[in-house]
């Protein structure tokens, strides 16, 4: 999946749903957690040296699973590798609980189902079908403001010369 990195980064400064230096340990065997300051900003998960404002790097929050891991922490791994794991450390359970719902709600295909869910619930409380388009009427390009790819989900790209994984 490629994406334009000015793109990436001017979308990296955008206010964030969520933020917070975290304890954060690559996918890579024997990787130690450090400090990052993680941002999440639609369906994009970036991640930030706590002293510099460029990201080193983002995860897209498609086709993932947010899991529990010790008291405390949880990961973020992929359908395509789900060994490929991300490890998170929270300060607290709480603060886990919340990074994890806000995760599960950030990706795209969350939007769709909610969207679908509600147009559901009006259409039973009106009697009127809810479209895609028009005055009044809901669309999902509405809810999402960011890309979405048919691209293989999770990809990282690291903004600093490093590689966007093949598709």
């Amino acid at each position: 999946m490629r994406y334009n990195e000015k793109e990436l980064q001017a979308l990296s400064r955008q206010p964030a749903e969520m933020a917070a230096e975290l304890g954060m340990r690559g996918p890579k065997k024997g990787s130690v957690a450090k400090r990052r300051l993680v941002k999440l900003v639609v369906n994009f998960l970036f991640y930030f040296r706590p002293d510099e404002a460029e990201p080193l790097g983002a995860l897209l929050l498609e086709r993932c699973r947010v899991a529990q891991e010790e008291p405390g922490g949880f990961s973020i791994s992929f359908v395509e590798d789900l060994s490929r794991k991300y490890h998170f450390e929270c300060c607290s359970q709480e603060q886990c609980q919340e990074w994890m719902e806000a995760l599960q709600r950030a990706s795209y295909e969350y939007m769709r189902r909610s969207l679908i869910f509600y147009r559901n619930e009006i259409r039973k409380m009106t009697g009127k079908v809810c479209g895609a388009g028009g005055t009044g009427q809901f669309s999902l390009a509405l809810l999402t403001t960011t890309v979405h790819s048919t691209g293989p989900a999770g990809a990282v790209r690291h903004l600093r010369g490093g590689q966007v994984p093949a598709e």
